[in-house]
């Protein structure tokens, strides 16, 4: 019975503290409001308006106000660099690290803030050192070495980019062992421009220890092979390809084409190459198919393969392909006509001829391994897009 009474007791001495509780945080935040300058709230509003430039003179306005208002700055400075007013944000950035006052935690986020400045202005030796600095205090870490590896690959410096992806690793910002790989093939596409063709497979080797599903680089070393003369193992390895990624077989489909003729085998080559186009229907494996099939058979065949191909995948870029084989066993009287629908096909078969990225969408007409777009890595199909619309 008594502890009734107090349970009973208890219910409105609880909602008397919660409403007590509840007062004094009003209070506490009506104070702390009234206590900011109204051009806090202009600025505010304008960022939610999508008003930047207003939201600049806002800040601006309470910064000569108030100087000591750090959190504003760091806005300011935010703000200046997002409109592309680098050189402004870089001063905002600079003027808050050069006050003796500032607490280490707000100086180091100031310089990370400068870094970024530096780093969208283009300065990348600025950006660089001020980034070195941060990734060696251990605060923004992370962050410090993912600048420091955009730098680097921007730079094309891909040894340090390798240093880089590997300190970033360690700091457990994530596996980068694609990266690494592309990094390490990027040196070896170097050394074989260079014609250095043993330091290449060094480099090639190291790609395919870090990722050994890199099929850039069992391309490079077919490329290697053959650039020694030794066509029997670039075939090999080109063929290694299909156990890495059967869609990207179409990207060696020439290179194996050309390797067979010249082990005087192009019959073998192009069995191979059929039953690759049986097992990943491709624009482009179609293309030196057809080609090695006018060559070495008829053009009976060659129509008939592209026929059954563009049932199989109805486009555009096949119907080209279709058309182009008509063209060759029409009668005399019938070409003119077939020429103008070939072209008008051809033309529109062409804008859909491109490569996209799977990331930012920008489309190309070469193959990429890093996006110009969006300067990531293996983010492109091997297929066009097209084939990829009618896949889906």
């Amino acid at each position: 019975m008594e502890f009734e009474i107090w349970w009973l007791l208890g219910i409105p001495l609880f909602f008397t503290l919660g409403w007590i509780a509840a007062r004094v945080d009003i209070r506490q935040l009506l104070s702390e409001s009234r206590s900011l300058p109204r051009g806090y709230f202009k600025g505010l509003n304008f960022l939610l308006n999508d008003q930047p430039d207003k939201a600049i003179d806002a800040f601006i306005d309470i910064v000569r106000l108030d100087p000591e208002a750090v959190d504003l700055h760091f806005a300011l400075g935010n703000l200046f660099r997002r409109r592309g007013e680098t050189e402004r944000a870089i001063r905002v950035h600079q003027n808050l690290l050069a006050r003796p006052d500032l607490p280490q935690e707000q100086k180091t986020q100031a310089m990370f803030e400068l870094g970024q400045d530096y780093l969208k202005a283009g300065l990348l030796d600025r950006a660089e050192e001020t980034f070195n600095q941060l990734a060696a205090t251990g605060q923004y870490e992370a962050q410090a070495r993912r600048a420091l590896l955009e730098i680097y690959q921007r730079e094309k410096e891909w040894a340090r980019a390798i240093d880089a992806a590997n300190a970033l690793q360690a700091c457990g910002a994530g596996g980068r062992q694609k990266e690494i790989a592309q990094f390490y093939c990027e040196i070896a596409q170097d050394e074989l421009v260079h014609t250095h063709p043993d330091a290449a497979l060094v480099m090639l080797d190291k790609a395919l220890s870090a990722d050994r599903n890199n099929v850039r680089a069992t391309i490079l070393t077919g490329d290697v092979h053959q650039a020694n003369g030794d066509t029997e193992k670039a075939v090999l390895t080109w063929r290694r390809v299909e156990q890495q990624s059967v869609p990207h077989v179409a990207l060696v489909a020439q290179r194996l084409m050309d390797g067979y003729r010249k082990l005087e085998r192009p019959n073998e080559g192009l069995n191979l190459l059929k039953n690759y186009l049986a097992e990943a229907p491709s624009i482009d494996l179609l293309e030196v198919v057809f080609k090695a099939t006018l060559e070495l058979d008829t053009v009976q065949a060659a129509n008939q393969l592209v026929s059954n191909e563009l049932r199989r995948t109805p486009t555009l870029l096949g119907l080209d392909k279709l058309l182009d084989a008509r063209l060759m066993e029409a009668p005399p009287e019938l070409r003119p006509e077939l020429s103008m629908v070939k072209s008008l096909v051809h033309g529109y078969a062409q804008k859909l001829a491109r490569y996209q990225c799977s990331h930012c969408g920008f489309k190309a007409r070469q193959f990429y391994w890093h996006c110009p777009g969006c300067s990531r890595w293996e983010t492109y199909p091997p297929r066009r897009t097209e084939e990829l619309n009618v896949m889906n």
